[in-house]
C-alpha cells in the first residue's frame, strides 16, 4: 500500500469543521473538498474559558451560511470515554455534552498524534523532508514521534488498504542517557524530579532544562532562557551554549526516535513532527539526529535503511482529522450503496423508522459497531424500533443489516450463510466454513441475552460446586467448561454419560449450580436431570434453544439459536457458539472475582473476598481476556 493516498476530490454534502487544539492554540478550518482547508483560524486557548467556548467562536465568526454538521478535533490530550480532562490546560468537557451545544451531528474528538500519524498517508512528498539515507519499505509499519509542548509517540500500521493508527503514551518511557554530558543532564534533572521520562528532556520545556543544565555551573551564564529564545541564538549561531542544546537534544532525539524504530519494526520510516523540529531547518539536517539515530550496535544496519522525515506540511493535523471523520461519515456521492438505500427509502418510512435512518446516515461507524440499545438510545426510538426498521428495508434484523453495512464501509464481501455441498473444492469448503461461522457469531452477538449471562456469572460465582451435563457432541463443551472452572479451584465434574445424568443430579444441593448444554434441549435425559437438580434446589443454567424442554426446566437459560442439518454434518457452529458462552461465563467469573478482592486475584473457596493470605492467582487462561 502507497503512503502517499490522495484524498477524495468529490464534495461535502455539507462543510466540516476541524480543529487542531493544544494547549496553547486553537486551529479550525472548514473543509468543503477532502485536503482544502478553508476559513483557517488560530487562536490563543488562554482567551477562552473552555474547548466549547472557543469553537463556538470560530464557529460564530464564519461568514454566513456556513454551517457544518460534521466536526471532527484533535486534542493534545489522551481521550478514554465522553469525559476529557485536558492535561496541560484547566479544559475539562463531555463530547456529548458539547456536540449538543454546538448543535452538530457528528463530533469526532481524537488525540493529537493519533491525528498526526492519520495525515501521513494525504501529505505526499511536499509535506515532508528526509534526513539522511534509507528507503522505505512498501506496507512497512511506520513510526511518528513529535516533541512540542510534550513528547508525542505513534505509529501507523497497514491493514489492507486503510491505515490503523497506534494510541501510546511512548514519550513517557524513561530516558537513557548514552554518553557522559548526558549522564550529566540527567543527574541535573535527578535534583527536581525522582523520574526522568524521555518526555522531561524531549520537549519545550526540556530544552530548557538541558540548557539549565548545561550552564547552570558557568560564569555569566543566562540560566532562565525559553526554548523559542534557545533555538533563536542556536539558529543565528549568537550563543555556543544555545548551539550546543539543540545538538544535545536532536541527539537525544535520534536515540528516542531509532529505539521506536526497534519497537514498532518501523521499516516504512520515522517521522518527526511536533512545534520545535521543523522549525529548526537546515540546522537540523546538521545537527547529530541521523548519526545517533544510526548508533545501534548490532542493529546498526537494520535503522540505517529506515528513513527519517521531518514533517514539513502546513496544519498536518487538519489532514489527519479530515481523514477520520472522512472514515467515520462517508460522503453521498460515490460512498456506501446501503447507506443510498437508507437514504432513498426515508420518505417510506414511519417517523419512528426515519429517526433510525437518519442516525445511521450520521454516524455508519457507530451503527456498524454498537449493540442495538446503543443505537436504540442514539436514535431515541425503541429497540423493536430498530429491528422493524430493518424488516422494513427487507433485512432478516440488525445482524444481517450491520454485514450489508459494513461490506460497503470496509470494503470486503458481505458473510452469508452457504450450504457445504460434496462437490466442493478445498477452496470452497475453507471458505464457506469461516463464513457460515463468522457470520453466526455475528448474529449471535446481536442476539445474546446479555441478562441472562449476568445472572449466569453470578450464580456461579457464589457456587461452592458446579457440575456440567451434556451429551454428544456437546460433551467437549462440558469438558471445556469443566476445565476452566476448575482452575479458579471451584470443585466441578462434567457428566456426559446419558445413563448417569439423572443419579448424579439427584446428589446436588442448595449450594450447588448445574450447568446443561444441549444444541436443542430435546434430550428426555437432559430435561429429567435439569428437573431433579432444581428438585433438590441446585440452580440450573442452561446453554440450549430458548424454548426447548430444557430451558424451561432452568433456574436461567442463556438461548443459542443456530439450526444445523445434523443429519448429514456434525453441528460444529452450535458447538463454537457454545464454547463462545463458555469463555463469557469464564471471563466474567474470573472479572467479578478478581474485582471482589485485588486485581489479578481469585479468593479462595470458602473464603471472604477480604481473607488476607487466601487469594489465588486468576487462572492464566483468562488473563489473555481481561488484561
Amino acid at each position: 500500500m502507497s503512503l502517499d493516498r490522495p484524498a477524495s476530490v468529490l464534495p461535502h454534502a455539507d462543510p466540516r469543521l476541524l480543529a487542531d487544539i493544544g494547549a496553547t492554540y486553537a486551529r479550525f478550518c472548514i473543509e468543503h473538498v477532502a485536503g482544502r482547508f478553508e476559513h483557517v483560524a488560530v487562536m490563543p486557548c488562554a482567551d477562552y474559558p473552555g474547548f466549547t467556548a472557543v469553537v463556538q467562536a470560530y464557529l460564530d465568526s464564519l461568514p454566513a451560511g456556513i454551517k457544518p454538521r460534521h466536526g471532527a478535533v484533535a486534542i493534545a490530550n489522551p481521550i478514554e470515554g465522553d469525559w476529557v480532562r485536558m492535561t496541560n490546560r484547566d479544559w475539562a468537557f463531555s463530547i456529548l455534552e458539547a456536540q449538543r451545544q454546538l448543535d452538530l451531528t457528528t463530533l469526532l474528538v481524537v488525540n493529537n498524534f493519533t491525528a498526526l500519524a492519520m495525515s501521513l498517508p494525504r501529505v505526499g512528498a511536499d509535506g515532508r523532508h528526509q534526513v539522511g539515507g534509507g528507503e522505505a519499505q512498501a506496507n512497512g509499519v511506520i513510526g511518528l514521534i513529535g516533541p512540542g509542548t510534550g513528547l508525542g509517540v505513534s505509529g501507523l500500521i497497514p491493514s489492507g488498504d486503510r491505515w490503523v493508527t497506534l494510541a501510546t503514551e511512548g514519550g513517557h518511557a524513561s530516558f537513557a542517557p548514552t554518553d557522559e554530558r548526558e549522564v550529566r543532564i540527567l543527574q541535573y534533572a535527578w535534583q527536581t524530579m525522582p523520574r526522568v521520562s524521555a518526555e522531561r528532556l524531549l520537549s519545550g520545556p526540556g530544552l530548557e532544562l538541558i540548557y539549565q543544565a548545561l550552564t547552570h555551573d558557568r560564569p555569566g551564564a543566562e540560566l532562565h532562557l525559553s526554548a523559542a529564545e534557545i533555538v533563536r541564538r542556536a539558529l543565528a549561531e549568537a550563543d555556543s551554549a544555545c548551539s550546543e542544546t539543540v545538538d544535545c537534544f536532536c541527539g537525544m532525539l535520534g536515540t528516542m526516535a531509532s529505539d521506536l524504530a526497534l519497537t514498532l519494526g518501523a521499516t516504512g520510516g520515522i517521522f518527526v513532527g511536533g512545534g520545535i523540529v521543523p522549525r529548526l531547518g537546515e540546522r537540523f539536517d546538521r545537527s547529530p539526529f541521523r548519526a545517533r539515530f544510526e548508533v545501534k550496535g548490532r542493529f546498526s544496519n537494520y535503522v540505517s535503511r529506515i528513513p527519517t522525515y521531518v514533517l514539513t506540511a502546513e496544519n498536518p493535523a487538519f489532514h489527519g482529522v479530515s481523514s477520520l471523520l472522512a472514515d467515520h461519515v462517508p460522503d453521498q456521492d460515490g460512498g456506501n450503496p446501503l447507506l443510498e438505500r437508507v437514504r432513498a427509502s426515508r420518505e417510506s418510512l414511519s417517523p419512528a423508522e426515519r429517526r433510525v435512518a437518519n442516525f445511521v446516515l450520521d454516524n455508519p461507524r457507530t451503527a456498524l459497531n454498537d449493540p442495538i440499545a446503543l443505537i436504540a438510545q442514539g436514535a431515541e426510538v425503541s429497540q423493536p424500533t430498530v429491528i422493524r426498521f430493518c424488516r422494513t428495508l427487507g433485512f432478516q434484523g440488525l445482524a444481517d443489516f450491520k454485514l450489508k453495512l459494513g461490506s460497503g464501509l470496509t470494503g470486503t464481501l458481505p458473510v452469508q450463510r452457504t450450504q457445504v455441498r460434496r462437490q466442493d473444492s478445498t477452496g470452497d469448503l475453507c471458505a464457506k466454513v469461516l463464513d457460515n461461522t463468522i457470520s453466526a457469531i455475528m448474529q449471535f452477538r446481536e442476539s445474546l441475552n446479555v441478562e441472562a449471562v449476568d445472572r449466569a456469572i453470578e450464580l456461579l460465582r457464589r457456587a461452592k460446586r458446579v457440575e456440567f451435563y451434556a451429551m454428544g457432541n456437546s460433551a467437549v463443551v462440558a469438558l471445556d467448561a469443566q476445565h476452566k472452572l476448575f482452575r479458579f479451584r471451584i470443585p466441578s465434574v462434567a457428566h456426559t454419560d446419558s445413563s448417569m445424568l439423572a443419579m448424579a443430579s439427584e446428589l446436588l444441593g442448595p449450594e450447588d449450580v448445574a450447568v446443561f448444554v444441549s444444541s436443542s434441549g430435546q434430550p428426555p435425559e437432559l430435561a429429567r436431570a435439569a428437573g431433579l437438580a432444581v428438585e433438590r434446589g441446585a440452580a440450573v443454567i442452561s446453554v440450549t434453544a430458548g424454548q426447548s424442554p430444557l430451558a424451561r426446566r432452568s433456574t436461567v437459560c442463556i438461548p443459542v439459536e443456530h439450526s444445523e442439518d445434523v443429519t448429514t454434518f456434525v453441528s460444529m457452529i452450535s458447538r463454537i457458539l457454545h464454547l463462545l458462552v463458555v469463555d463469557m461465563l469464564s471471563v466474567g467469573l474470573a472479572v467479578r472475582r478478581a474485582g471482589a478482592s485485588a486485581p489479578g486475584t481469585v479468593p479462595a473457596p470458602g473464603q471472604p473476598p477480604s481473607a488476607e493470605g487466601q487469594m489465588l492467582p486468576v487462572p492464566g487462561v483468562l488473563i489473555s481476556h481481561i488484561a
